[in-house]
């Protein structure tokens, strides 16, 4: 039955992805912005035409529900998008999709509006196959997963959590657990730059640092160098009162696996520094991050048997002469933030800098042998013959954090680079597809449980 629904798989699709649901600036009717508001309000048309019980609460989140009874299954997705221009090197708009050899691109259509999509047709399938529906099944779509969960925490306050849940907004064949996270800033005003600008969000590997500082503080050729020799883009232009503008081009990546990207800011500090550029501010990015992204400079490296810890600077700025920037930590699963805090506590401070932590969440694991863990696993492997694959840990934080009993399932498959929060994200048709039928027998088995 899936695979009667690629032509409204792919109508819808191009409906939520031609919204721009990036977060902006709050309004009445819409407290992520206009783009996030309009994107549910469009999800929830949709559901409305397929005849589902739909709610809009207050534009923060959403959800459609089928089914009776006291129990609640949750899909939890999210519409809202990172940031994506034309002009950051997209082959074609972001906001207009566009195939090409059997693939989707556009922003959003991996992470996470496809899988919504997905899951509309996986709840309209269950339906209209007259599966015994003794639970409710609640397609919950928020607005502001990527810059906070607010939208989600709101459902949870004003509905209260699932039973069993999953989102469909990591990898097949599914995630037990997730590294737990910190966020923190550095400042410093001890430095002779003029200005710096770099970075989008703190989730991603800023792909693009722009820096203003004197022309005689570095050797120019020193910094030439290296920049050809690590094979990095730039420009430099001389600027008023004896200056120079240097930009420099890395590659994006998810803050949860850092090491795929070439991080802009830190490459063009440790050209600055190879070109015997003696700033403060340049000598303190050294000496705390360095280019490693496992945090070893930082004094905060740590793993277990699930994984290594990652350190992401994803945003510099500068205002009334004091540099501030992001870091995003994704930390081992069996580790708490305290201890990670504690390791952190003698490499946070010195003459050139401070850094900030801002906030924490806690790992997130369940045993692979509990019911959601084991049922959903049955579902991946009956629905796509895939015996091999083992269930992960990631880096990444999903919904998962922010709602009782739910894990990540899908909707990447194995081996496969969506390009998520890079230019050209893209998404197969037929993989949409399978997505459908994994959420259709999963659903299944959760309802007989």
């Amino acid at each position: 039955m899936a695979e009667n629904c690629r032509e409204e798989i792919r109508r819808r699709l191009e409906g939520l992805v031609s919204i721009p649901s990036v977060l902006g600036e709050a309004e009445p009717d819409a407290p992520f912005g206009k783009g996030p508001r309009d994107v549910l309000q469009k999800a929830l048309q949709y559901l409305d035409e397929d005849g589902f019980r739909t709610v809009n609460l207050d534009n923060y989140a959403g959800y459609a529900e089928i089914g009776e009874g006291s129990e609640v299954i949750g899909v939890v997705g999210h519409l809202d998008v990172v940031p994506a221009k034309l002009s950051d090197g997209w082959t074609s708009d972001p906001f207009t999709l566009t195939e090409r050899d059997g693939k989707l691109y556009g922003r959003g259509v991996s992470d996470d509006k496809g899988a919504v999509v997905a899951s509309m047709m996986a709840l309209r399938i269950l339906r209209d196959k007259g599966v015994p529906m003794h639970k409710r099944v609640r397609l919950i779509m928020g607005t502001n997963e990527e810059s906070g969960s607010k939208g989600l925490a709101y459902y949870v306050k004003k509905e209260g959590s699932v039973d069993y849940g999953f989102t469909p907004d990591a990898e097949f064949p599914l995630v037990y657990g997730e590294k737990g996270l910190i966020g923190a800033v550095y400042r410093s005003k001890n430095t002779k730059i003029r200005d710096i600008e770099g970075g989008t969000v703190t989730n991603i590997v800023c792909k693009s640092c722009m820096i203003e500082l004197d022309k005689c503080s570095f050797s120019r050729k020193a910094l030439e160098d290296y920049f050809n020799n690590n094979d990095l883009p730039y420009t430099m232009e001389d600027i008023e009162n004896n200056g120079v503008r240097i930009t420099v081009t890395g590659r994006a990546a998810h803050a949860s696996t850092p090491e795929l990207g070439r991080n802009a800011i830190s490459y063009l500090m440790d050209a600055l520094r190879t070109a015997g550029c003696q700033d403060p501010f340049v000598q303190f990015y050294c000496d705390h991050f360095g280019l490693e992204t496992d945090g070893k400079t930082a004094g905060v490296y740590c793993e277990d048997a699930y994984g290594k810890l990652t350190l992401n600077n994803g945003v510099i700025t500068m205002k009334d002469g004091v540099i501030e920037g992001t870091i995003d930590i994704r930390y081992p699963v069996t580790f708490t933030s305290a201890q990670v805090i504690r390791k952190w506590k003698d490499h946070m401070e010195d003459d050139n800098g401070i850094i900030e932590v801002k906030s924490t969440v806690e790992p997130l694991f369940y045993p692979t042998d509990s019911p959601l863990v084991s049922s959903l696993m049955a579902a991946y492997r009956e629905a796509t013959g895939d015996k091999e694959a083992q269930p992960l840990v990631i880096g990444g934080g999903t919904y998962a954090k922010e709602i009782d009993n739910t894990v990540a399932f899908g909707c990447a498959f194995p081996g496969r680079d969506y390009r998520i929060h890079n230019v050209d994200e893209w998404v197969a048709m037929d993989e949409l597809v399978r997505q459908t039928a994994i959420y259709v027998t999963a659903l299944e088995k959760l309802l007989s449980i």
